[in-house]
């Protein structure tokens, strides 16, 4: 799992903003004098308008206007005072005409985000339990939060996933009074829908479930009297369910709408729900605008204005099936998506749309994952049938040529969103100089001296330390410590390598890089459920290794063609495997080949600090004290040459059966005690299957003053044969930590050793850096680049880490 922190949330989404926003596609301002509805002016450029969510044009309706134009002039621009205390003159009369649309009467919010942050905290008792849908609108998850802050469990599940979300209502069915489940009843990106009957039907089974929809999305275009799309499924609104509708949109107003049945939670959200306290009320123009489209919904002309929306729908619908394009949820809602892949193929799909005159909205992280960015399409009453054709013509004329100068295709795309899988094709230069990539599953069909040569300097992923890795990972009876590998390689026609790499396919845990609080937390739920908040993963190098996992020859004409290559092979292979990520580990910060990879649908993330060590041959204490800063000097002559002397320091290049299972002892006892890199923990046989390679020896540290006990400490060490040593593992037994300062000493002899063997270099990992670089380590910042199947494993981690942060402050 990828690094999730809320810091770099914001900075993944900030960068991607950024990027969007350089290419002229998000934050535009429109420059027209007059809106109508039907087109807008961008940049000088008049377009036709498919990105409304006034779906029903009654926001261009006269009579909304000169209704809202009356309110002004009769009662001013605002009615400053809390509902609280009085309500302008016109709020009796929309809240009476609201209650004649649904038979229910509502409570009226200043809009939707501050109806959930009144509503939410109100109808949540301590007692009970929220599940919600990883889609659902953003400010349905930003109200729940302030339900973690009263301890109230929130849990989140996968998309519309039922079967997960039995799970959970079986799991805090013991331990909850009610279980609120949440999610939006048209959902605002794809388009889809709730599913409804099998929602009730769980309501059914499970008698503590309750529902509460957010469908804004929904409303008007939907239903009886423009009630919605809910109230449309459900016919009558049961006890247990809460919908929180809108005024604006497709109402063509302003404000939201809750309704319930239960008239005594009715009165005390209305007595006491935050904003509705606290916050100003709806303006006059506002309420009376609403007023008028009320009057709309409630007359025969509202189901006219649905059929004429209900029409265009229809024919995009049948222009689109005359086509191929990938249109992610097929249904009759206005809200159409059309998957792109990656943000380069939709910021060249948008631009070349704006040109011909089509404004549409682009969709991209974090309202969807990355992969899945695309074009969200919205068609309104504004939209006339001839625009409607000239936008189809478009999209299919536009969309090959996207494709096409973007690296990506259609297959790509329907593997992306999971349609349907297809071959990759094979990329060809303009130049006809054909990139050719060879993919092996074992190190041993890899000629040794090609593999080192280019791969073999880093870490343990030298050909005899894959050999290592092989034999004890591959095929391997525990899942946890079961791998594929894939190896790479790209050369030219004439033969000459460009690019070389190698991948695992592994079960990660999702907090694998995580705050220890979240680790900690998700531990005890492991437990019960050992792969709670797993995910199959398709990995660059392997949760063993850690460094420049991937060769790319960049002063080759052929560099950035060969990477785009290697990811179409790699997304080839991840829809293959049906993994949950794919993860590109290891890249230096500020790489050159950056634009590319976040362009072909990866985000990048910061990874953990690497520890290196670039060794100056030393005889003397004193020769390596010179080495060190000031400070370093002073910590190394309080706190390490002092407490050598209690050592016995033992250097073996095997273990017999009772130092390995002592080892092995030592190994648990820090991996238990250690979360800052929560990985699987490894078996015996990673361990024993050290002693059969010549590449491994072990560093033991014995106390002198305990003559009858065993090694205190273990150093797991890996000498590569082109001169980099690597403290892969390590082991101790902490009673004797603190005391003796066992782990600053095994760090300190691992050095010692190295200078001994004259390597070059040591790879000291990631983790613990402060106290590493006390001893000369040299930090070395990383990143890595994640594609996943959707948000759902980020989110849960992003939120989680807020909340422990939350709690620690």
């Amino acid at each position: 799992m990828a690094k999730i922190r809320h810091n770099n949330f914001i900075d993944t989404v900030d960068e991607v903003f950024s990027e969007a926003k350089k290419e002229g596609i998000l934050h535009l301002y429109a420059e027209d004098k007059v809106l109508t509805g039907r087109t807008i002016q961008i940049k000088g450029k008049e377009m036709f308008h498919f990105g409304t969510t006034g779906y029903l044009g009654l926001e261009q309706d006269i009579r909304l206007k000169e209704a809202a134009i009356t309110a002004i002039r009769n009662y001013g621009t605002q009615f400053p005072l809390s509902k609280s205390y009085i309500s302008h003159p016109l709020y009796s009369e929309l809240e009476s005409k609201i209650e004649q649309m649904y038979g229910i009467p509502p409570i009226i919010t200043k809009n939707s985000t501050l109806g959930h942050l009144a509503i939410i905290p109100t109808l949540i008792r301590d007692e009970d339990a929220v599940i919600i849908d990883h889609q659902v609108h953003w400010s349905v998850q930003n109200a729940c939060q302030l339900l973690k802050l009263r301890g109230i469990p929130v849990e989140m599940i996968r998309h519309s996933n039922l079967d997960m979300l039995e799970d959970k209502i079986k799991q805090l069915s013991t331990k909850c009074n009610k279980i609120w489940y949440m999610a939006d009843g048209v959902y605002s990106m794809f388009g889809d829908y709730a599913p409804i009957p099998e929602l009730l039907a769980l309501t059914q089974k499970y008698t503590q479930l309750n529902l509460y929809f957010d469908d804004v999305h929904g409303m008007s275009w939907k239903g009886k009297n423009g009630t919605g799309f809910i109230f449309d499924a459900i016919k009558e609104l049961p006890e247990n369910c809460i919908v929180v509708s809108t005024l604006s949109k497709t109402f063509g107003a302003s404000g939201a709408t809750l309704f319930c049945k239960n008239q005594k939670l009715r009165d005390k959200i209305k007595n006491f729900g935050g904003p509705l306290t606290f916050s100003a009320q709806l303006e006059p123009a506002s309420v009376a605008a609403a007023i008028a489209s009320a009057d709309i919904h409630l007359s025969p002309e509202i189901q006219l204005k649905q059929k004429d929306l209900a029409d265009k729908i229809a024919h995009f619908n049948q222009l689109l099936t005359l086509g191929s394009l990938p249109i992610i949820s097929k249904n009759d809602s206005p809200v159409f998506f059309l998957g792109m892949g990656t943000p380069a193929t939709a910021y060249n799909f948008s631009k070349r749309l704006f040109k011909e005159g089509f404004f549409l909205n682009l969709g991209i992280y974090p309202a969807v994952p990355i992969k899945n960015t695309g074009i969200r399409i919205t068609l309104s009453s504004h939209n006339q049938q001839q625009d409607i054709t000239a936008l189809s013509e478009a999209l299919e004329f536009h969309f090959p040529k996207a494709l096409e100068e973007t690296n990506n295709s259609e297959n790509k795309i329907r593997q992306a969103f999971g349609i349907d899988s297809k071959k990759v094709e094979k990329i060809v230069d303009s130049n006809n100089q054909q990139l050719f990539i060879e993919e092996k599953n074992t190190i041993q069909d890899i000629e040794k001296s090609e593999w080192n040569q280019y791969m073999g300097k880093y870490n343990i992923f030298d050909w005899e330390g894959l050999v290592y890795l092989e034999n004890t990972f591959s095929q391997h009876p525990d899942p946890t410590n079961q791998w594929d590998f894939y190896y790479y390689t790209i050369k030219d026609n004439k033969g000459d390598t460009i690019l070389m790499t190698f991948f695992t396919y592994a079960l990660w845990k999702d907090d694998m890089l995580a705050t220890e609080s979240v680790s900690i937390h998700l531990e005890e739920i492991r437990k019960t459920n050992p792969l709670y908040l797993t995910s199959r993963v398709l990995n660059m190098g392997t949760l063993f290794t850690e460094g420049k996992h991937c060769f790319i020859n960049q002063e080759h004409p052929l560099a950035e063609k060969a990477l785009k290559l290697l990811l179409d092979k790699l997304e080839e292979k991840y829809n293959a495997l049906n993994a949950d990520m794919l993860v590109l580990r290891d890249f230096e910060k500020d790489n050159c080949f950056n634009k590319t990879i976040v362009d072909q649908g990866y985000f990048k993330i910061d990874m953990p600090e690497s520890c290196v060590v670039q060794n100056h041959v030393w005889h003397t204490y004193e020769e390596f004290t010179e080495t060190l800063s000031p400070r370093s000097r002073k910590h190394f002559s309080k706190e390490i040459e002092p407490y050598e002397k209690y050592y016995d320091v033992t250097i073996k290049d095997k273990l017999s059966k009772s130092e390995t299972e002592r080892a092995y002892q030592l190994y648990h006892n820090v991996k238990d005690n250690n979360y800052a890199i929560n990985t699987f923990k490894y078996s015996q046989e990673v361990f024993e299957n050290m002693n059969e390679s010549q590449n491994w020896e072990f560093i033991l540290l014995a106390l002198k003053t305990e003559t009858e006990n065993p090694f205190v400490g273990v150093m797991f060490c890996y000498k590569n044969n082109n001169h980099t040593y690597v403290p892969e593992l390590i082991g101790m037994d902490y009673k004797w930590a603190k005391e003796y300062q066992l782990y600053r000493q095994l760090l300190f002899q691992t050095i010692k050793r190295a200078n001994e063997l004259q390597f070059q270099k040591i790879d000291f990992g990631v983790s613990a850096s402060f106290e590493k670089r006390k001893l000369g380590a040299q930090i070395i910042p990383k990143v890595a680049y994640v594609q996943a199947r959707d948000n759902y494993a980020m989110e849960v981690m992003n939120t989680l880490q807020n909340d422990y942060k939350s709690i620690a402050k």
